[in-house]
């Protein structure tokens, strides 16, 4: 089984979005970003999608869950600035099939830095996150064993 840890796409400036940061929408190119990630995870037919409560991380995956008929379920876990060890419970109970979750640069840092040092998860020394990008972690006897980074769509 796989998890899909998803980087929420490119959003409007900080600076200019005058609301709360919560409703930040993505930008033109985030929307770009979040039609391109259907092609890329489709192919790993994910069973479920959870994001992040923030407009951002929703509409970065709202196009996957239209393509599969797949419910976006919200998880403050996935919120930014959440409790590292909430993530990765969650990551942990999703282990019996494969599903997507979007979330914050912060969290899936997080996120890696928890499975690598407390369950083994091999990890590039220098790696990336980019607005957009996926983890591609595999599931082997019970743990995250593998990541592969894939890059963010243009």
């Amino acid at each position: 089984m796989s998890l899909l840890v998803v980087r929420h796409a490119r959003a409007g400036s900080r600076r200019r979005w005058d609301g709360p940061d919560e409703k930040r929408p993505l930008s033109g190119r985030g929307r770009r970003q979040a039609g391109a990630l259907v092609k890329l995870l489709v192919p790993f037919e994910p069973k479920r999608i959870l994001s992040s409560p923030y407009v951002r991380c929703i509409q970065s995956v709202e196009p996957l869950s239209e393509k599969l008929g797949l419910a976006v379920e919200t998880s403050d876990a996935l919120a930014e600035g959440a409790p590292a060890k909430e993530v990765v419970a969650l990551a942990r109970s999703l282990m019996a099939s494969t599903s997507v979750l979007c979330s914050h640069g912060d969290e899936i840092s997080a996120l890696l830095h928890a499975l690598a040092r407390d369950h083994g998860l091999e990890l590039p020394a220098d790696y990336e996150c980019a607005k957009g990008s996926t983890w591609l972690l595999r599931e082997r006897k019970g743990r995250y064993a593998s990541a592969r980074y894939l890059p963010a769509p243009p």
